[in-house]
């Protein structure tokens, strides 16, 4: 059974997490545009040239250089019998990118799992992460800036796909393993 999936939800809600342990259970690839950036820049693809361009000028990679990186990555045989989208759509044109994609394959998503968290908890994981990992750039003023873009961009995918009856919501908070039992719940797993 063919699995296609969205995590959504804010910095620091356990997407990253969540995905490699879904990815497990339901035997589907994890695909991550973060994943898919280094690996075209670190493999020195064309489109890894283009997004390095602007991403060494600290920039946002724009649309058409993301679509087409995702497109390929969809497109790889693992890939052909489901897969688990983290950080990919963020906007509404890649929504729209995306059904154009899924359609041309003779596919749709079955599920968008969004992950909920308070926003004081959230900044406190991505504090104490940026403490672990050393990123002192990660402060909690950018941090905060962080989740108000995901608010302002990204949020308002959620009722793009709660009006395609697509969209589960599943509080992020907790143990790990809970977490991982309430989304294989709520898709019905």
């Amino acid at each position: 059974m063919s699995t296609r999936i969205i995590l959504i939800g804010p910095p620091g809600a356990g997407k990253g997490t969540q995905a490699a342990r879904l990815s497990e259970a339901l035997d589907v690839p994890a695909i991550s545009t973060g994943d898919i950036f280094r690996a075209n820049v670190k493999g020195e693809t064309e489109l890894g040239k283009t997004a390095k361009r602007y991403m060494d000028a600290g920039e946002y990679v724009p649309d058409e250089v993301t679509n087409s990186m995702v497109a390929d990555r969809l497109s790889q045989e693992d890939a052909k019998g489901g897969f688990l989208l983290d950080g990919y759509p963020r906007t509404q044109a890649q929504v729209e990118e995306l059904d154009g994609m899924l359609e041309a394959a003779g596919h749709s998503l079955d599920h968008v799992v969004e992950l909920t968290a308070d926003v004081d908890e959230v900044v406190g994981r991505l504090l104490a992460r940026a403490s672990l990992q050393g990123r002192s750039d990660d402060t909690e003023d950018v941090i905060r800036h962080r989740l108000d873009v995901y608010a302002e961009q990204t949020q308002p995918l959620t009722e793009i796909y709660a009006q395609r009856g697509l969209l589960k919501q599943v509080d992020g908070l907790g143990e790990v393993e809970a977490i991982t039992g309430r989304i294989l719940e709520a898709i019905g797993r």
